[in-house]
């Protein structure tokens, strides 16, 4: 097999045309007669089936959709008394908790960032179950506690989401959500005094708080009051919205909607010097988008009611704001750009004849750019890894900022004169907060960095390979594991995959892998298409009909590390979370003989009735809309609810979902699981378990104690079926 092959030092690390397995997706089948290894709850089964694109589909377990029926809350915890029965009897359950909280409890920063006249940041000391909001004066000045979202509930299931300050500094606005939901509520607090100022809205997801310059009040954006359940009932017809202080919401003056346009969603932001409203206005999940904008200082028309100018509507590539100078507007973009570039256009001569390029599009991917007063610090990707370099706003390069060793920034975030801030982690190193003065010709100073417990990255190594999937596509994978681990062939691995939404994968420290690699565990994960890694056409590749493309990438890096001495199949398992959950149910109903245990989590299982829930129609451009013939043909193929067939020998499966989270719904999971129960071959010995976490959701916001208790279980279960033994 043909391979590039990068070994990374470690003293480095511390100074798809559709081809599936199956052609056409399987008619219901029967449950075998024999008796299975695992006593399953009963879950009825209805006699529903329907005619879709001239196919009969059946949906036995659509019940399981209905979230609020006690019989649905019935059967979670019959599902979750067997899970835990069989989890609470693996040996390596109670020592990977007590390693984890142990490792877990060590000191980690947010970025920083000046903004009126105040540097904020985000802290957590250790275990607790929420980072707190922080404020100062100085960088060396003394701490001010402003919001501690540990408060906010006595079980931890309300977190802190969203927060903006006004341009005095007088107020911030910030969000809440509960139980790991993806809607938020809006309030404001006095940062001197501490105190809420009863402002409340609600209804808000994706949405911040853009304050204008005049001290009244912010936009947003918001849905209506869902009709029906709020966890399940599909988003439509997002508004922009400006809230005075003070005023009820109710009363909240309507700014921007488009009725015949449901499936559009408003980002709205104000320029740095007040002048400007920016709205970017997108369509579910495509990376490509419109940028409209309002002058809030436009003498003839009055603030609220002034014309909304459809500046960037071509949706011909993705269109992110960076910074303006008077009408000069300064874009990150990938039109005609598929890896990014920086761009300037003048919003009095628009016209794209008129654009001016300022960072040319290269080699490498841009990921993001952030305004440092007069330079534009830009954010590269390459090979998988980050890059950081400094441009002029006239374009000029002003140089490269050095990274410690192969790693990600996490964040950019501006000071005070001149001065900036970013994070960085790489899988040994945990993430660790860096100043860099951009007028001087200096080195990035460490501004915070984290010690853990008995960890010394000089005991491990990774490596980057690089491996052909089955069309010749040439897939990077990195590889991590403890220098002592004896890698024969039948070492205990895991393999972790996304694929989808233009998502880069990139390395990045985890307490929880740090555990499972510190018992003897590879740690692995593939950079496969459908993820952002290498730009707009990598992405591209593995979405709607070229969707197998990310399964087959997928397959072959299993196949790489069996092929290569790593591991064997009985000793691998893999992991995917969302859409990496799809993954996960994918390939294991393709190939059910390559994986020794499998961890789908939060994931799309039903791929002809995702659409119909929550924000699911916005999928449509990764995945396609099954209510197209085409796009249903190519969906009814891999979609895992659907291929899962009596007589295969699946290896054991571990679902993980939460009964909150209105992103995936986890009706997907709970038809998944009482399907792979119902079909499990008949001399099959594999456990097909759901463990479904009570008031949580898609994982945001998800407190430290839930993290450390799933990450338990999941490496309990792995280590026990893929033979993991422990210390």
């Amino acid at each position: 097999m043909k391979q590039r092959h990068l070994m990374i030092p470690l003293v480095t690390a511390v100074a798809v045309a559709l081809a599936l397995v199956a052609c056409e997706a399987p008619e219901e089948q029967d449950r075998p007669e024999a008796s299975l290894g695992y006593d399953y709850p009963d879950t009825r089964r209805q006699d529903l089936v329907e005619e879709i694109h001239g196919h009969e589909i059946a949906d036995p377990y659509r019940w399981l959709e209905e979230l609020g029926s006690d019989e649905v809350r019935d059967w979670i915890n019959a599902q979750n008394a067997l899970t835990f029965e069989h989890l609470e009897s693996l040996d390596g359950r109670s020592r990977f908790k007590e390693r984890m909280t142990e490792l877990w409890d060590y000191e980690r920063y947010s970025v920083p960032g000046e903004e009126s006249g105040r540097y904020f940041y985000r802290h957590n000391d250790g275990l607790q179950d929420h980072d707190v909001l922080y404020w100062l004066d100085e960088l060396d000045g003394e701490p001010v506690e402003l919001i501690d979202p540990n408060q906010f509930s006595e079980d931890g299931t309300v977190s802190l989401t969203m927060t903006s300050v006004r341009e005095d500094g007088e107020y911030i606005a910030y969000g809440k959500a509960e139980g790991g939901s993806d809607w938020q509520t809006f309030h404001i607090r006095n940062i001197e005094s501490g105190e809420d100022t009863g402002d409340f809205l609600e209804w808000i997801k994706y949405s911040p708080a853009a304050w204008t310059h005049d001290h009244e009040g912010f936009f947003y954006a918001r849905y209506p009051e869902p009709e029906g359940d709020p966890l399940t009932a599909p988003n439509e017809d997002h508004k922009v919205y400006y809230h005075r202080m003070g005023e009820d919401q109710a009363d909240n003056v309507l700014v921007y909607e488009r009725p015949d346009r449901p499936d559009w969603r408003f980002n709205p932001e104000v320029s740095d010097d007040g002048r400007y409203l920016i709205l970017t206005v997108r369509e579910g999940t495509d990376r490509r988008n419109r940028v409209y904008y309002m002058d809030l200082q436009d003498e003839e028309n009055p603030r609220l009611d002034g014309e909304v100018v459809e500046l960037l509507d071509d949706f011909d590539g993705g269109y992110h704001f960076i910074d303006n100078d008077d009408a000069v507007f300064y874009f990150y973009t990938t039109a005609d750009a598929p890896r990014g570039r920086v761009i300037a256009v003048d919003t009095e001569t628009p016209e794209r004849d008129n654009w001016e390029t300022l960072v040319e599009e290269g080699d490498r991917v841009i990921r993001g750019v952030t305004a440092v007063d007069d330079r534009f610090v830009v954010n590269y990707m390459e090979d998988a890894r980050s890059r950081l370099a400094l441009f002029g706003r006239d374009g000029e390069l002003r140089g490269d900022v050095e990274l410690p060793t192969l790693g990600t920034v996490s964040s950019v975030r501006s000071g005070r004169d001149g001065e900036m801030f970013f994070g960085f982690s790489s899988f040994l190193y945990p993430t660790t907060i860096f100043r860099y003065d951009t007028e001087a010709d200096a080195e990035a100073e460490i501004f915070r960095q984290p010690e853990l417990s008995g960890f010394d990255p000089e005991d491990y190594v990774t490596e980057q390979v690089f491996y052909e999937s089955k069309d010749g596509t040439e897939i990077p994978m990195f590889i991590t594991h403890h220098r002592d681990t004896q890698v024969d062939g039948q070492t205990p691995t895991l393999l972790y995959g996304y694929g989808g939404f233009n998502i880069p994968i990139l390395p990045s420290f985890s307490v929880e892998n740090l555990a499972w690699m510190e018992q003897g565990g590879v740690y692995a994960s593939a950079n496969i298409r459908g993820g952002g890694e290498f730009g707009r056409e990598w992405h591209q590749a593995g979405v709607q009909e070229k969707k197998q493309n990310v399964f087959d990438d997928f397959i072959a890096a299993a196949e790489y590390l069996v092929d290569e001495g790593y591991t064997s199949s009985d000793n691998l398992g893999i992991y995917g979370r969302s859409n990496g959950g799809l993954l996960v149910g994918a390939v294991i109903n393709q190939r059910p003989d390559l994986f020794g245990a499998a961890l789908p989590a939060v994931g799309v299982m039903d791929m002809l009735r995702f659409h119909k829930f929550t924000v699911g129609a916005g999928w449509t451009p990764d995945y396609g809309n099954p209510e197209e013939a085409d796009d249903f043909e190519v969906l009814r193929q891999y979609s895992p609810y659907h291929n899962i067939q009596v007589g295969h020998d699946y290896p054991p499966v571990l679902v993980t979902t939460a009964d909150h989270d209105d992103r995936v719904v986890p009706g997907h999971s709970f038809k998944y699981a009482a399907m792979l129960q119902y079909k499990q071959s008949d001399d099959s010995s594999s456990p097909m378990l759901i463990r479904i976490e009570d008031r949580a959701g898609h994982g945001a916001g998800m407190s430290t104690t839930m993290r450390i208790e799933e990450a338990r279980d999941r490496w309990a279960f792995l280590a026990e079926h893929l033979g993991l033994e422990l210390d």
